[in-house]
């Protein structure tokens, strides 16, 4: 407890902070450098970017290594970030905002949306199943043509949905975490409102709150200050590891958005301000729908759950801790929050060889929570 009110007092500190909160914060700094710096321990490497924020308030904020290995460009907060599955918090807010306008509902069935499924089952699978990652559809594109694993769009890649025989459980009742499902939140907005996914996303989600680069990836357009994914080769030198190494790394409802630091602040500050959906939205995709069990392929920690687009902790004694992980290719991404203390943690990677989890509950437990 006296830890926890330490940290506290920490995070209140301000530019007219007393010289005992300066050297608090010192402390705090070193402590935190030590997590990152044992694995971004060189500037020509590929690197990360770490934020910490209290409010208005910046407790920890630093940039490691390279975001382009040929250029040289350094990772900075203006470094755009495949922000691989966190991607899909941001596909689940236009569902919730169709819904707030009533131009859907969690409810409606898949089959209201994609009459070309032939299976019946789809008349049993709701939205609401989707965004939780629990319809019991299984992952079964197909895997034996290069160039479609590696290449297919969010419309090809749920192509075999068509002809569909089975499901994995019975939906409602299981988690399991699957890229396809989020796939089909591109189509449905456009069925939905007549707009192309994209266009919607940039009108009603990035260029209402200023998100300024945010960009989904397009194979022939350029991102400004565009990170690249890195991985070891066989002879232990560092490969780019992404488009066109990477399988799947172009459909976008699930996986394929480049962000900043600096715009996802502003997308945080957006969640809770509710100025991209209402209250009752918010909590709606901070529910834990569903239990993660310990033998889950994706997403375990104790006490988590999955809302609709974040995973959700609820670990005893401790506030709750919604966020989500991104991976593909070379991009490990970390996007966390602790909404009761109005606390964002943000930790972008251009590299895989990393243990996230363990690194940011280790940034945890030096802030005095316990996850």
């Amino acid at each position: 407890m006296k830890k926890i009110m330490m940290i506290a007092a920490l995070l209140a500190w301000s530019t007219a902070a007393t010289g005992q909160n300066m050297n608090m914060k010192e402390e705090l700094t070193r402590r935190i450098d030590a997590v990152f710096e044992a694995v971004y321990s060189s500037p020509d490497e590929p690197g990360a970017a770490v934020l910490i924020m209290q409010g208005g308030n910046t407790i920890y904020s630093r940039c490691f290594g390279l975001a382009d290995m040929v250029t040289r460009e350094p990772v900075t907060f203006a470094t755009n970030f495949c922000i691989a599955s966190v991607s899909k918090q941001f596909s689940a807010v236009a569902l919730l905002q169709l819904a707030e306008e009533g131009r859907l509902s969690l409810s409606d069935p898949l089959s209201k949306f994609f009459p070309e499924f032939q299976a019946p089952f789809f008349k049993d699978i709701t939205l609401h199943h989707i965004l939780s990652h629990t319809s019991g559809i299984p992952d079964t594109r197909p895997r034996d043509n290069r160039d479609f694993v590696l290449y297919s769009t969010d419309v090809a890649s749920v192509g075999y949905m068509r002809t569909l025989d089975h499901l994995n459980f019975q939906p409602g009742t299981q988690y399991e975490y699957i890229n396809p499902t989020f796939q089909l939140i591109y189509q449905i907005v456009e069925r939905a409102t007549g707009t192309p996914f994209e266009t919607y996303m940039q009108n009603q989600v990035f260029g209402r709150i200023g998100m300024e680069t945010c960009r989904y990836f397009e194979p022939d357009r350029k991102i400004a200050h565009m990170a690249h994914g890195y991985e070891r080769d066989s002879i232990g030198q560092w490969a780019e590891y992404d488009y066109g190494e990477e399988s799947f790394f172009a459909t976008k409802a699930d996986g394929a958005l480049y962000c900043s630091i600096n715009d996802f602040v502003r997308w945080e500050r957006a969640l809770r301000d509710n100025r991209v959906w209402t209250a009752s939205s918010k909590r709606l995709a901070y529910q834990p729908w569903i239990r993660i069990p310990a033998d889950a392929e994706y997403g375990y920690q104790p006490y988590t759950g999955y809302g609709y687009g974040f995973f959700v902790q609820d670990y005893p004694g401790q506030p709750t801790h919604v966020y989500h992980l991104g991976d593909n290719g070379g991009f490990t991404i970390y996007a966390g929050k602790i909404p009761e203390r109005d606390l964002i943690f943000l930790f972008f990677s251009t590299r895989p060889d990393i243990d996230r989890l363990a690194m940011v509950n280790r940034v945890y437990h030096i802030l005095g929570f316990n996850f």
